[in-house]
């Protein structure tokens, strides 16, 4: 697969046009794009502007509503439910996102709890905006069921991921964004379409005995890392982003690719705090230093590889595509240029 470069800016304009030209306002594309070029930025392709040809493509078919009103209501203070209406899933996000913020400046925590929401990217891109604002913060959302419960033969749980991310004033943070799964499911498929086999303690397939073949993969099931400790974190994760948001959970999730026409009904979950209550952002920014250099100065045990932090490989990425350009798929740039040129009657 061949690559194409774009620059940040153009990527954003492309990406919101098509957006817009799907359905979308302005107002509501311009965070949706925001998110998606922030993934592809990181690196993290499978989750970023690839997928506006997915979310329009649901939204064709009725299975999400571009023009959702997304609605956040403070039920507390700092604490906020977001009604996503079945919106576009990066703009529910980035709306509970902006609540959980105005709550966290007002009393110095809050939380967002988000429904009727879809597929709403990674978590990298929220940790960061959340990091640039002063915001530690604990992101979580639930997923269509890949995962079997421990010791089970069929899946229940979501490949339900989790991340934490904490600011450094003047620095890059440290943010953490995993997926409860050994693999993704993505890389699954990408190996069924390259032909290659999977390693070892990746996956399961239908009878629930561990297999390298993508195909029978994708007919089983992915396996947690970490055995009955990732099947607890998926577990919770959908307590926190389905049950107590009011969204689905576990098998009422529907499946966006079996169903890509039925409302998914996700749950999102996001708890930020603001760490200028905790500390003046000199010494927040001095303590980090310590904390990173302490990390990154412990030998390591193949020279070639030094140790590094969460996030390390996901911003040096970053810089290097903010300057260089970033690198998406040639077929998914020349299908968001499609996407986002004027349609004819």
């Amino acid at each position: 697969m061949t690559d194409a470069v774009i620059a940040e800016d153009k990527l954003l304009a492309l990406a919101t046009r098509a957006l817009v030209a799907g359905g979308m306002t302005e107002e509501d594309a311009a965070p949706t794009a925001r998110i998606l070029v922030l993934a592809d930025l990181f690196g993290l392709r499978t989750h970023g502007v690839s997928r506006v040809a997915q979310y329009l493509g649901r939204v064709d078919v009725g299975g999400v509503d571009a023009r959702a009103p997304v609605r956040a209501t403070r039920v507390a203070p700092g604490l906020s439910l977001v009604d996503g209406a079945n919106g576009i899933g990066p703009l529910v996000g980035m709306r509970a996102l902006e609540a959980a913020m105005a709550s966290a400046r007002e009393v110095g925590i809050g939380a967002a709890f988000a429904r009727a929401s879809n597929h709403f990217g990674p978590i990298m891109p929220y940790a960061l905006i959340a990091a640039e604002e002063g915001f530690a913060s604990i992101i979580g959302t639930n997923a269509t069921t890949t995962i079997a419960p421990w010791g089970g033969r069929d899946t229940r749980l979501g490949n339900n991921p989790l991340g934490i991310g904490v600011p450094m004033p003047g620095g890059e943070p440290i943010l953490l964004d995993l997926a409860m799964s050994v693999a993704a499911r993505a890389k699954i498929r990408r190996a069924l379409k390259d032909g290659t086999a999977l390693p070892e303690g990746w996956a399961a397939d239908a009878d629930g005995k561990p297999t390298t073949d993508p195909a029978a993969a994708l007919a089983g099931f992915l396996l947690p890392f970490g055995g009955h400790k990732g099947y607890g974190l998926a577990l919770m994760v959908d307590l926190l982003s389905g049950l107590l948001s009011g969204a689905s959970y576990l098998t009422h999730v529907k499946a966006w690719d079996k169903e890509p026409e039925a409302h998914q009904d996700l749950g999102h979950f996001f708890i930020l705090i603001d760490t200028k209550r905790l500390a003046r952002p000199d010494v927040l920014a001095g303590r980090m230093e310590d904390f990173k250099s302490i990390i990154r100065s412990t030998p390591a045990a193949d020279l070639s590889r030094p140790v590094r932090l969460p996030g390390d490989l996901e911003f040096e990425a970053l810089r290097r595509q903010r300057r260089e350009g970033v690198s998406i798929a040639a077929e998914d740039l020349a299908a968001l240029e499609t996407l986002a040129a004027p349609r004819t009657a």
